[in-house]
């Protein structure tokens, strides 16, 4: 993977994860709702649309691809400090260039943000987030926490 690539990934999985928040989503969600086709388009745009605000952007993809408001509110009863949406796209973008084959880093990202992990990464109640990103990749690999 390119640098270019790199930030192309950690910008998309920043803007997944600020568009969960938003619209009180699973990550699982807003990556289906946008479809693999959607996420290759916002990987080709996001070279200029990082130089927007994620607000605007976040707008024009909630806007563009009709992403409903839902239920998932991890943030609201939060008692400990929770990682910006940087800081978790930073993470997904790991694990993706970790996970995937070349030139399934397309299907990778769908299939990290639609899986288990994805949820329990959001459960910013616990310390998971916390964990070595080694132990979160290998406990993605094998489908479930692993002891």
């Amino acid at each position: 993977m390119t640098e270019k690539e790199r930030n192309d990934y950690f910008y998309v999985c920043s803007l997944i994860e600020y568009i969960a928040r938003e619209t009180l989503n699973h990550r699982g969600y807003i990556v289906k709702t946008i479809g693999k086709d959607g996420i290759e388009k916002l990987l080709y745009d996001a070279e200029v649309d990082h130089c927007l605000s994620f607000e605007q952007v976040s707008d024009e993809v909630i806007d563009y691809y009709k992403i409903e408001n839902g239920s998932f509110d991890t943030i609201s009863d939060c008692k400990y400090s929770i990682p910006s949406f940087l800081d978790i796209g930073k993470l997904y973008s790991i694990m993706i260039e970790d996970c995937a084959k070349e030139g399934e880093e397309v299907q990778e990202l769908i299939n990290i943000f639609s899986s288990f992990i994805s949820d329990k990464i959001s459960e910013f109640n616990t310390d998971l987030y916390y964990q070595n990103p080694d132990y979160l990749e290998w406990s993605y690999r094998e489908g479930k926490l692993l002891d």
